[in-house]
């Protein structure tokens, strides 16, 4: 097992394809540990590279309700009237501090995702 870090898109392309080589080694063997390694490497790779951007917190409020099938009318209790809950999610107003809390309380989104 020769594991170099992966700083090209060519070290990044072998990287891979060792990890789909290695995929399902059992844990704790030779293969399993190249594997752990590996995709470390990988990620710190991604994460340089091809960086995500921020969550939008609309976005994640709908994900939400559509995990959990809920309609806007559902959002009243965290957001206000139904006139409020329309235009947040229309991104025509903004989240209060007050909604934030309720939302991350009540739907559980995690405050980093609202915040952002």
């Amino acid at each position: 097992m020769e594991i170099k870090p992966v700083r090209t898109e060519q070290a990044y392309k072998a990287a891979m394809q060792r990890l789909e080589t290695l995929w399902g080694a059992p844990s704790g063997s030779a293969e399993g540990d190249e594997l752990e390694v590996l995709a470390v490497l990988v990620e710190r790779y991604e994460a340089e590279h091809f960086p995500m951007p921020p969550s939008d917190p609309i976005e994640a409020i709908k994900f939400r309700m559509e995990q959990q099938g809920l309609s806007p009318r559902d959002l009243e209790p965290f957001i206000g009237g139904s006139g409020r809950v329309s235009e947040v999610l229309n991104h025509k107003r903004k989240l209060s501090l007050g909604m934030v809390k309720r939302l991350h309380n009540g739907l559980r989104i995690p405050y980093e995702i609202l915040l952002s």
